[in-house]
């Protein structure tokens, strides 16, 4: 397996506080890995700390085997989507939301047709009706399902994940699970909840900053 993501003894502190301390760990290509732990434990903080929104004090990061700088933090952006329990999706309707990325240059040329819209929608158990409807009136789990589509639709391979089946039934569960089961992509995630951590395939257990446990789910 070729490596995505590297931890390598990472430290990360605010004043007064460390929240990161000597973390190292691997992500490899498919991978399903989940962060586990109590409130304040780090979690979240290792997915900031990878997006470059958080300085190292120690130790190093290195993505498809680069060390992370201004290059590979390009790269990483590229390849990533990060997703929270509360996605900003930033368009009037869920239909603007989703084409509003194939606006820019990058992806100007990939602008998806209404049939994908509504395959990636269906593959989440969205109805295509809701793509004429108000980003502002839709459901908590409704958003992180859009958002989950839009990353799909730009062809992310590499997906952090903040708590994101936290507004999610049991069904839309089994939808986000069945998508994310797929070899081609690569994931790393906050969770609590019990379901989604059974289905990943890593759990890195962490505490006061500190890794505790990275262990293998084999039957994930």
């Amino acid at each position: 397996m070729s490596a995505i993501i590297e931890f390598s003894h990472v430290t990360v502190s605010v004043p007064d506080k460390i929240i990161l301390s000597e973390v190292s760990f691997t992500l490899n290509a498919g991978e399903k890995a989940v962060l586990c732990g109590k409130s304040g434990s780090g979690k979240s903080t290792v997915l900031k700390t990878l997006l470059g929104l958080l300085p190292l004090q120690g130790g190093a990061i290195y993505f498809q085997g680069k060390p992370l700088d201004v290059l590979a933090m390009a790269a990483i952006r590229r390849h990533t989507a990060y997703i929270g329990q509360e996605p900003v999706l930033g368009a009037e309707t869920v239909r603007a939301a989703l084409l509003l990325p194939f606006q820019f240059k990058a992806h100007r040329g990939h602008k998806p047709t209404d049939t994908q819209l509504k395959d990636v929608l269906a593959q989440l158990q969205l109805s295509a009706d809701i793509l004429e409807q108000d980003s502002s009136r839709i459901s908590g789990g409704e958003k992180q399902r859009i958002a989950l589509a839009r990353g799909l639709l730009l062809g992310k391979s590499l997906y952090l994940l903040d708590e994101v089946t936290s507004a999610l039934d049991d069904e839309s569960k089994q939808a986000v699970f069945a998508v994310f089961a797929q070899p081609s992509l690569t994931v790393l995630s906050v969770a609590h909840d019990p379901d989604w951590i059974a289905c990943c395939t890593r759990v890195l257990q962490l505490e006061d900053g500190r890794l505790l446990e990275d262990s293998l789910h084999e039957h994930a």
